[in-house]
């Protein structure tokens, strides 16, 4: 039974309630390709699917528009997995489970994937509907891009004719992006020493919780916590109060999204079980004030093991690994000197992991100036070489340079003031899209960014407004209509 019925959009909630019932996280979206193909092959589309599961449906344009020069919508069908503790679901098996609450779209307990699942239902819909005005239309569904841009990387665009390219990745309603910054994800592996636990230790779990997260792009401006960072305060200052061991410090599942819960396994005499619980009561308290207006639940809880811990790191190791959460780059870096409010450069600690041979810190820098974006992650080499790591810098993804002068960004803008009396908001956003790698193969491309309002993305608390849906998906046909030139 569907839940979306009846909100209107035409078909937009239609696709979109389809779409959360497809398993499709980042190197899972084989499912939802093949259904996007299916769709196309059911309305005698042209379509190419290619071997990473990228999508290229065309479409003619309506009576009328058939010489008109043809236009890009572009979105990404792959969504950040991210769930609450003790939520009962597998991404990749289960569907999304949506309910409505007042204007939004939620989901229970985990991420809801309108991003970027609204902009599929967006052009599923277009492509459904025989009833619009419209040029050709050329849609491109990418995969992976929330962990590189590799379905942008890979897509080959031989038989794609536009040079006015739409992006609907954009999660505020008003806005018209002309322009992002680019990024790349810099990995840091550190060697461990283990050694044998000692007898007479007793085992604990500490552990970070009720942090808010956010998008690492998107939301790093609010100033809010890092679980992982947070971690490493903890163990550096419980290491000026009490002789401990460590066995193993995670956090975080997606180097895009600021870490929300991180835990370490530490080892302690038992005699000094209430001077540890004192102290992390005094931490969290500070950590309480600090974040006092970014952050209101932020909990650290120290667990008894009932398990056995039989191997620990050195005390080199457990020194290196709290001085790489201490000092590795983590926040906004530097602010735009151009576009007041918009931040230029950054770097988030999202991924912390120990495995049996190192601990692995994984970065997503980001800068709109790329000798920026190079010194954060000059910074982490140096950093890193200091502790005896290595580094690895994958999925590197250009910027998209602010063009304020665009054509299509002036007809975006002055449809947008017909329809709603009232200016559209013209900016760039810190976030990377995928417009800088399709302006890189496909010259003198011309390109703007939409989409409607969603809160908390990357996040179990993320939603959608289903009002401005609605108006966006009203927004669009009308500028589409306006393209006669």
């Amino acid at each position: 039974m569907s839940k979306l019925n009846g909100l209107g959009g035409d078909k937009v909630f239609y696709y979109f309630e389809e779409i959360c019932k497809i398993p499709h996280g980042s190197e899972n979206e084989m499912a939802l390709s093949n259904y996007i193909a299916e769709f196309a092959k059911e309305r005698g589309l042209y379509c190419r699917q290619d071997e990473h599961y990228n999508v290229l449906i065309k479409k003619p344009g309506s009576k009328g528009y058939e010489n008109v020069a043809p236009m890009i919508i572009q979105g990404h069908i792959d969504m950040v997995c991210e769930k609450n503790a003790g939520t009962d679901l597998d991404f990749l098996t289960d569907p999304i489970q949506i309910y409505v609450k007042d204007d939004f779209i939620h989901a229970e307990g985990t991420t809801l994937g309108a991003d970027n699942g609204i902009a599929v239902a967006y052009m599923l819909a277009l492509l459904d509907d025989n009833t619009l005005e419209h040029p050709p239309l050329e849609a491109i569904f990418t995969v992976e891009e929330e962990i590189g841009m590799g379905g942008a990387r890979t897509f080959e665009t031989f038989d794609v004719e536009g040079k006015r390219f739409l992006n609907m990745d954009t999660e505020e309603e008003g806005v018209l992006l002309s322009g992002c910054a680019g990024g790349c994800r810099v990995r840091v592996y550190l060697p461990t020493q283990r050694k044998d636990s000692p007898e007479g230790k007793e085992a604990f779990q500490i552990a970070i919780h009720g942090l808010k997260g956010g998008h690492s792009g998107a939301d790093i401006h609010l100033q809010r916590a890092s679980a992982n960072r947070l971690i490493g305060r903890v163990l550096f200052q419980l290491g000026k109060e009490v002789d401990y061991l460590l066995a193993s410090v995670d956090g975080g599942n997606m180097d895009n999204a600021i870490c929300r819960e991180a835990e370490a396994i530490v080892l302690i005499d038992q005699n000094n079980e209430g001077k540890v619980r004192s102290l992390l009561a005094k931490i969290e308290k500070d950590f309480q004030v600090e974040y006092k207006t970014s952050e209101t639940s932020i909990t650290i809880t120290m667990e008894a093991l009932k398990e056995k811990v039989f191997k620990v790191l050195t005390n080199d190791t457990k020194s290196k690994v709290v001085s790489l959460l201490m000092l590795l780059p983590y926040g906004v870096q530097t602010m735009s000197m151009e576009m007041q409010g918009l931040v230029e450069s950054s770097s988030n600690i999202g991924i912390l992991k120990t495995t049996s041979d190192h601990i692995y810190f994984d970065n997503a820098v980001r800068s709109s100036i790329e000798s920026r974006k190079a010194l954060i992650t000059q910074k982490i080499e140096s950093v890193a070489s200091l502790c005896g790591a290595s580094v690895e810098c994958v999925n590197d993804y250009p910027g998209w340079r602010f063009n304020p002068d665009s054509p299509l960004l002036k007809l975006f803008a002055k449809c947008y003031g017909k329809m709603f009396g009232k200016e559209a908001t013209i900016s760039a956003i810190h976030a990377g899209l995928e417009c800088g790698l399709f302006s890189e193969k496909i010259p003198n491309l011309d390109m703007v960014s939409i989409g409607p309002e969603m809160y908390d993305v990357h996040t179990p608390d993320e939603r959608l407004s289903i009002s401005s849906t609605i108006r966006v998906w009203e927004f669009l046909k009308e500028v589409l209509k306006q393209m006669d030139h």
